[in-house]
C-alpha cells in the first residue's frame, strides 16, 4: 500500500488492537481487477491448473459484469496473514477494507476451527498452494497432462468429501481384527487364574482379518488416496494435496456468516471511531458499508437468498448489544455457522430482518411458507451440511474389488442429480480401476443404484 491508504492502515491497525482486536501481521498487496478475480476463483493465489478452474472465472466474470458480484479483497488466514485489495479501490474504500480485513484477521487466530485447521495445514496455505502447484507442474511434465488430468478430474470432484473431524493427519485401518479371547468372561478369567486351578489356559482365535473400512467412511479423498488398488505413489500424492487444500477451505465455509458478519461489525465500528478520517472521505466509506451488508441484491429487488455480510453483520450487532464484548468474544472463538445460528438467530431479530422460508414454482411465482424461526434455521443451515456437497460414504470394498458407495440421504435430505453423479462416478472408476457403484433413491424416494461400468 502507498500513500493515504498506507498511513490510514496503520492508525486503523493501532485502533484494532486498542478495541481488543489480536491478529497476526497481516500483509497487504494491491492487485489488478483481474488478478482478484483469478484469485477468487482458483481459491488462492497460485493454485494446481485445471480446466474446471476455467469454468468458474467465465461464471465469476459474467457475474460481475452484469452487476451481481464486486470483489474488494481476498485475504487468507495465516502467520502472517495475506491481503490482496483490488487497484480498482478508491482510497476511502481501501480504507474500509483494511478495517474489514483486521476483523477477518482476528477471528481466524481465535476461532477454534480456523486455529485447528491451520495447526494442521500450517500458517503459510499461500505458500503450500504453491508448492503443490509445481508439484503437479513436474507430474505433468513426467506423465503426461492428460494422466495428471485425469487424477485431478476425480481429485476436485470430491474435494468437499472430507471428514475435518478425523483430522488431516490420520492412520490406516488395522489389517486385522483386535485379537479376542474366546473366554471374554473377566471373572471367570481371573477365578481360573487362582492358585490350584490346571485348567487349561483360554484359546486365541484365529487372526481375521479387518473389514474395509470398519465403519462408513466420509472422507472419500483419503480413503482413496491409502486403498486404491492401483494407485501409483505421484497419483496419492495428488489426491493428498487437494485433501490438504480441502481442510484449509473448511472453516472458512463453516463460518462464513460468523466471519463475514464479524468483519463487518469490526470495519463499522472501526471507521465510526477514526477521528483521523475526514468527515468526506468517511461518508464515501461508510456508503461502501451499506453496500457490503444490504439485505437486498440489486437495486430494488427482493433477495431470495441470504447474504452472510448482512445476516452475520446484524446478528453480531444483536449479541454485543444484548450480551456483551465478552460474550461476543466467546462466540467467535468456541463456535461455527450451525452453533451461531441456532444459539443466537431469535425469533425476534428474525422479524426484524424480514427473513421466511418460502417456494418458487416454475412461472417464477413466489410465495411465503411460513416465518418458524426453527424451520428458518434449518434452511439458512441445509446448504452447509457435509461441506455443501451430498453426504456420500463408503460402504465396502466387496471381494472383486468394487467400491461400494452409499449416499446418506436421510442425513443429508438432499437428492442426487444423477447425470453429474454418473460422471463423477466415471471419474472416480478411472482412479480406481475397479467397478464404482453408489446406493441412492430416487425422486420418488426408490432406491437406485448407480454403477459405472453399466452392467
Amino acid at each position: 500500500m502507498a500513500g493515504t491508504i498506507e498511513t490510514y492502515g496503520r492508525k486503523i491497525e493501532d485502533l484494532a488492537r486498542a478495541q481488543g482486536l489480536d491478529f497476526y501481521p497481516v500483509q497487504f498487496e494491491e492487485v489488478p481487477d483481474s488478478f482478484m478475480m483469478e484469485v477468487a476463483v482458483y481459491g488462492l493465489p497460485v493454485r494446481m491448473p485445471h480446466w474446471s478452474f476455467g469454468v468458474r472465472y467465465i461464471y465469476q466474470l459474467i457475474q460481475h459484469r452484469m452487476g451481481h458480484s464486486r470483489l474488494f479483497e481476498v485475504v487468507f488466514p495465516g502467520n502472517p496473514g495475506r491481503a490482496y485489495l483490488a487497484k480498482g479501490n478508491s482510497v476511502q474504500e481501501n480504507t474500509l477494507v483494511v478495517a474489514h480485513v483486521l476483523g477477518h484477521a482476528d477471528f481466524s487466530k481465535h476461532n477454534e476451527l480456523f486455529r485447528r485447521s491451520q495447526q494442521e495445514v500450517g500458517y503459510r496455505i499461500v505458500d503450500q498452494a504453491a508448492g503443490h502447484a509445481r508439484q503437479i507442474a513436474a507430474a505433468m511434465e513426467e506423465h503426461g497432462q492428460e494422466r495428471v488430468e485425469q487424477i485431478l478430474d476425480a481429485a476436485l470432484a470430491l474435494e468437499a468429501h472430507i471428514d475435518a473431524f478425523k483430522g488431516l493427519r490420520r492412520e490406516r485401518y488395522p489389517e486385522f481384527v483386535e485379537e479376542q479371547l474366546i473366554d471374554d468372561d473377566t471373572f471367570r478369567q481371573r477365578f481360573h487364574r487362582l492358585p490350584g486351578d490346571e485348567r487349561p489356559a483360554p484359546q486365541h482365535e484365529p487372526k481375521k482379518r479387518a473389514s474395509l473400512p470398519l465403519q462408513p467412511e466420509r472422507d472419500l479423498l483419503w480413503f482413496i488416496a491409502q486403498y486404491a488398488p492401483d494407485l501409483e505413489g505421484w497419483e496419492r500424492d495428488i489426491f493428498l494435496a487437494v485433501r490438504e487444500e480441502s481442510f484449509y477451505f473448511y472453516p472458512v465455509f463453516a463460518c462464513q456468516i460468523m466471519n463475514e458478519g464479524w468483519a463487518s461489525y469490526w470495519h463499522a465500528r472501526l471507521l465510526r471511531e477514526a477521528d483521523f478520517i475526514p468527515q468526506n472521505e468517511y461518508l464515501d466509506a461508510i456508503k461502501t458499508h451499506s453496500d457490503v451488508v444490504r439485505p437486498h441484491a440489486a437495486d430494488r429487488q427482493a433477495s431470495l437468498s441470504i447474504n452472510p455480510y448482512h445476516l452475520g453483520f446484524c446478528m453480531w450487532e444483536s449479541i454485543i448489544d444484548n450480551l456483551g464484548m465478552e460474550k461476543a468474544m466467546q462466540i467467535r472463538a468456541q463456535d461455527d455457522d450451525f452453533g451461531f445460528i441456532r444459539n443466537y438467530l431469535t425469533a425476534e431479530l428474525a422479524e426484524e430482518l424480514k427473513l421466511f422460508r418460502y417456494k418458487a414454482s416454475n412461472d417464477g411465482a413466489v410465495e411465503v411458507v411460513d416465518r418458524e424461526i426453527n424451520a428458518l434455521r434449518d434452511a439458512i443451515l441445509a446448504p452447509k451440511y457435509s461441506f455443501g456437497a451430498p453426504a456420500i460414504a463408503v460402504r465396502h470394498v466387496e471381494a472383486d474389488g468394487t467400491l461400494h458407495l452409499v449416499h446418506e440421504h436421510g442425513t443429508d435430505g438432499r437428492g442426487l442429480d444423477f447425470k453429474r453423479s454418473e460422471k463423477v462416478l466415471d471419474y472416480l472408476h478411472r482412479v480406481w480401476r475397479r467397478p464404482v457403484k453408489l446406493d441412492t433413491v430416487d425422486a420418488r424416494g426408490e432406491g437406485r443404484t448407480l454403477r459405472t461400468p453399466a452392467e
